[in-house]
């Protein structure tokens, strides 16, 4: 069974850092490509970043120079650290693994499996 955990979310001021996991079970996670989004509340859900099993990365502009993804092949996971956090970084983290594991685009279409989020909270 394809399974993804994530873990990692809190209440951190802006400014300050957080590295949420995404750990894969049921596949190796370095098949597949693996993205992170993110739901504010009332608003529609936003792909953040993601990395493909060629290890090519992508961040929207919003968080460019801010979040690093990376993955971590032999205890399948995938990270996204987070760093100078703003109180719009606020919403639920999720992540989801794709299939097609060129994918290089945090679009949710693309993606067949998601976790159950993890929530961070930014305060001013």
């Amino acid at each position: 069974e394809v399974q993804l955990v994530e873990s990692g979310g809190g209440l951190v001021q802006a400014g300050g850092s957080l590295r949420l996991s995404c750990v894969a079970s049921g596949f190796t996670s370095g098949d597949y490509a693996i993205g992170w989004f993110r739901q504010a509340p009332g608003k529609e859900r936003e792909g953040v970043s993601c990395i493909n099993s060629l290890g090519r990365t992508y961040y929207v502009d919003s968080v460019k120079g801010r979040f690093t993804i990376s993955s971590d092949n032999a205890k399948n996971t995938v990270y996204l650290q987070m760093s100078s956090l703003k109180p719009e970084d606020t919403g639920i983290y999720y992540c989801a693994a794709a299939t097609n594991n060129i994918v290089v685009v945090p679009i949710g279409d693309f993606y067949d499996y998601w976790g159950q989020g993890t929530q961070v909270t930014v305060s001013t």
